[in-house]
């Protein structure tokens, strides 16, 4: 029994060893994350590879050209799906939209948007409320992979029946099925819901501001950062955000009690949406 402290200090020593030399070798920098979650995903990689210890991990990530993408994919968050937490997008329709629409353009930023569910979501709200025209929206993460399978626009079909509940109840009034073609495994969102997305890669931790956008959406991302890499993304989302412009986080999120925070009023509460003063 005496020996699990002592293994588990060694753990995090080597753990931080990894993220180290993550970040000296390729510039992907997890320095910041929480270690729970980090440690579970690090573990399992290491199970997969039947490695004996984290350290093993570092060797094969020092020494094996692409594994770093192996590990990278594993410890990134893709926790997603269309129209998430419906209540956000319906307070989005009813209390944002109608100020958006006060605007000549539009441009909206889809920060950390995993494999694009929420993306896709975003534009076709847009396209209803008649908007789509003067609308870009910008759809940003650091994972490659992740950016590559929002591009394709193309979800398994076995998630629509999800999807178009959570359409339904964020306030969607069309056939859901209008926006997507199908075969016997994927829904293809058509290519006029893809016509004003912008994918690029980007990462919170280390890239900068590449633009003013009058909303930033950031959803249930930050909750994996700790207190001072959530901050020094707070600081880059106050840059970029217009004046007036909107902030929407997670359920769990809040920009209240950050250093930032003073600049912000609660726009609706419940739902997380913030205007920035």
């Amino acid at each position: 029994m005496e020996d699990f402290p002592y293994q588990d200090e060694l753990q995090q020593i080597e753990i931080n060893l990894l993220l180290e030399g993550m970040y000296q070798m390729y510039g992907f920098d997890f320095r910041h994350y929480v270690r729970s979650s980090l440690r579970r995903r690090i573990l399992n990689r290491m199970r997969a590879e039947k490695l004996p210890t984290i350290s093993a991990v570092l060797e094969k990530v020092l020494h094996e050209p692409g594994f770093v993408e192996l590990l990278l994919n594993d410890m990134s968050i893709r926790v997603t799906e269309m129209f998430r937490d419906p209540s956000f997008f319906r307070a989005f329709r009813d209390h944002v939209v109608p100020e958006l629409r006060k605007l000549p353009e539009i441009r909206i930023w889809h920060a950390g948007c995993a494999t694009g569910e929420e993306v896709y979501s975003m534009a076709i709200l847009m396209q209803e409320e008649g908007l789509a025209e003067k609308t870009r929206i910008y759809a940003t993460d650091m994972n490659d992979r992740a950016i590559e399978a929002a591009q394709k626009g193309a979800f398994p079909l076995k998630q629509m029946q999800l999807f178009t509940k959570n359409y339904l109840d964020a306030g969607g009034e069309m056939a859901f099925s209008e926006y997507y073609t199908t075969d016997h495994q994927y829904a293809y969102f058509r290519p006029l819901m893809r016509e004003n997305l912008i994918f690029a890669q980007h990462n919170l931790v280390t890239d900068g501001s590449f633009n003013e956008f009058h909303v930033i959406l950031c959803r249930n991302v930050m909750i994996y950062f700790d207190s001072k890499l959530q901050q020094q993304v707070h600081s880059l989302f106050h840059e970029s955000l217009s004046s007036g412009g909107y902030l929407g986080l997670g359920k769990k999120e809040s920009i209240l009690f950050t250093p930032e925070g003073v600049h912000y009023e609660e726009f609706v509460p419940q739902e997380r949406i913030y205007r920035k003063k």
